[in-house]
């Protein structure tokens, strides 16, 4: 399973990614609504894990392009 996570707060990106690599998933980090949009578009990921509150584009502008 492949997992985008997008998350502005390093070491709580850093917590998830390692967890989730220990876990045996393919993980891949944004820090930014705009890195994640564009990883989401152009990668193929079974779950993305996002933060809403974040500075620039929110969570729910990425959500909303990605519909879209």
């Amino acid at each position: 399973m492949k997992i985008l996570v997008v998350e502005d707060e390093p070491k709580l990106a850093e917590y998830l990614r390692r967890a989730l690599t220990e876990s045996n998933y393919i993980v891949d980090v944004a820090h930014s609504g705009t890195d994640g949009r564009y990883l989401a578009t152009e990668g193929h990921y079974d779950l993305v894990l996002l933060d809403v509150v974040m500075p620039g584009m929110d969570g729910y502008e990425v959500i909303r392009a990605l519909k879209a």
